[in-house]
């Protein structure tokens, strides 16, 4: 009796209302996420490939503007390495008037010596500094039909660091000196190249940051016009329940593409460069009695740009759908 009293007092099932099967195991879930990542993944390199000339010159604009930034930062972080030793030296060079004999170069060299701010003095006779002359210039028969030796003798000071940026008060004193003819002291032309390269390196973080924006923008504006082509079949994929997700996930990967393919042929416009340049500028600073060689961007900033440029490609088409999804699923 109190079984039929408990089926008549039951509410009515739901017209139309269907009982919800069991909840797949957490492990099949997952592998089917997993299955339904890597379909997109090679699924949208599948449709890149299907439309090669488009491709190309999408990669090809967004190479160019990755490599721009790339090789500047190449350029000026070869400048630094190269003018590293430049800023760090601190000789005063003191060319001594011509009249002053080598007995007398030699006691003023003592006489700065004895100097408490002094480290080291070397003296160059003006012989010493003829024949030096003469390896670099290679210009040694004309050297030979001179009646005289012109140069002067050559003092090499080198002041105690005393940890202060100014100039040390050595210069001042060696400008005042009758004995001295020119003073050559680079520091100030070192602090102006030291403040050259820190400008040129925030000029180049800038201009970075404004090309990882165009090319946000650029692989933004190609997912867009990929997703207005695909705009029926997303309508129909909507209509059947698939999820947001679900229609922007391929979209993602194709964006991710975009950024690494870019930044791929970016890396390879770097090192062709290098190679191009390498062996003019290794001789240009070989005339200058320096050895140098020209370096690209290591493995690990390689690595670094690869992943900053596919994030920024995924993001570009994270963008691109979020537009079309928040326009509304069909009715």
């Amino acid at each position: 009796m109190s079984a039929q009293a408990e089926r008549r007092t039951a509410p009515p099932a739901k017209k139309g209302a269907e009982p919800r099967g069991p909840r797949a195991p957490v492990g099949e879930r997952l592998a089917a996420w997993r299955d339904q990542h890597f379909f997109s993944f090679f699924s949208s390199l599948g449709r890149l490939a299907a439309r090669p000339w488009a491709t190309l010159l999408t990669v090809l604009v967004l190479g160019f503007a990755i490599a721009l930034p790339l090789l500047f930062w190449v350029v000026f972080d070869n400048a630094r390495e190269l003018s590293g030793g430049l800023r760090e030296a601190r000789e005063i060079t003191l060319f001594l008037k011509p009249a002053l004999d080598a007995r007398h170069a030699d006691a003023f060299a003592a006489e700065l010596r004895r100097r408490d701010d002094v480290a080291a003095v070397l003296l160059r006779t003006p012989e010493q500094g003829l024949a030096e002359f003469r390896d670099l210039s290679g210009f040694g028969e004309a050297l030979d039909a001179l009646q005289s030796n012109p140069l002067p003798s050559v003092l090499v000071v080198t002041p105690r660091d005393s940890g202060a940026s100014e100039d040390p008060p050595l210069v001042a004193a060696m400008q005042a000196d009758t004995r001295v003819d020119l003073v050559q002291y680079d520091a100030a032309w070192r602090r102006k190249l030291g403040g050259i390269l820190h400008f040129g390196e925030r000029v180049v973080a800038v201009v970075a940051v404004l090309l990882a924006l165009a090319t946000l923008l650029v692989i933004g504006n190609t997912v867009r016009m990929d997703i207005q082509a695909r705009s029926a079949e997303i309508s129909v994929m909507q209509m059947i329940g698939a999820s947001n997700g679900f229609v922007r996930r391929p979209f993602l990967y194709a964006g991710l593409w975009y950024g690494l393919l870019g930044a791929v042929f970016a890396l390879l416009v770097v090192v062709v460069v290098e190679v191009a340049l390498a062996e003019p500028v290794a001789r240009l600073v070989e005339s200058y009695a320096n050895r140098f060689a020209l370096h690209g961007l290591d493995p690990g900033v390689a690595a670094a740009v690869a992943a900053a440029s596919a994030l920024l490609g995924w993001c570009g088409a994270w963008i691109a759908t979020a537009r079309h999804l928040a326009a509304g699923r069909p009715a």
